[in-house]
């Protein structure tokens, strides 16, 4: 009987790399904003309607966007503030989110922004 090989792991894409792909999925368009509902926290589904609106990762030229490097920082346990290099075509864009582990250890973004001035901000901030 031959023998068999250990089972291999497929390696898991970090949260980064995962939330990076559907920010910019409801950025440039090709998902709708509430695809996003269940995967954020506090401000950050408001704020992604607001940025969604302006349609600012649209693809231009025919030209989709893809994200071209990600870095994070983890600020403490269960919370990392991540950044995404996002092109289209010869144009580079800025994105940065937060994500925060939940108690039931799920990810989720609890805030967003895309290269630029921030949109108005309520007073209880």
């Amino acid at each position: 009987m031959p023998a068999q090989a250990a089972p291999s792991r497929v390696p898991q894409p970090r949260p980064t790399d995962l939330f990076a792909d559907r920010l910019l999925a409801v950025l440039s368009g090709q998902r709708p904003v509430h695809w996003m509902l269940r995967h954020t926290a506090g401000r950050a589904y408001d704020e992604l309607i607001r940025l969604a609106e302006h349609g600012p990762l649209r693809a231009t030229r025919g030209t989709r966007p893809v994200v071209r490097d990600i870095g994070y920082y983890v600020a403490r346990p269960g919370a990392v503030e991540a950044f995404a290099r996002i092109s289209t075509g010869d144009q580079l864009k800025a994105m940065a989110f937060r994500l925060e582990r939940g108690t039931d250890l799920r990810w989720r973004c609890t805030a967003v922004e895309l290269g630029g001035p921030r949109g108005p901000r309520s007073d209880d901030d």
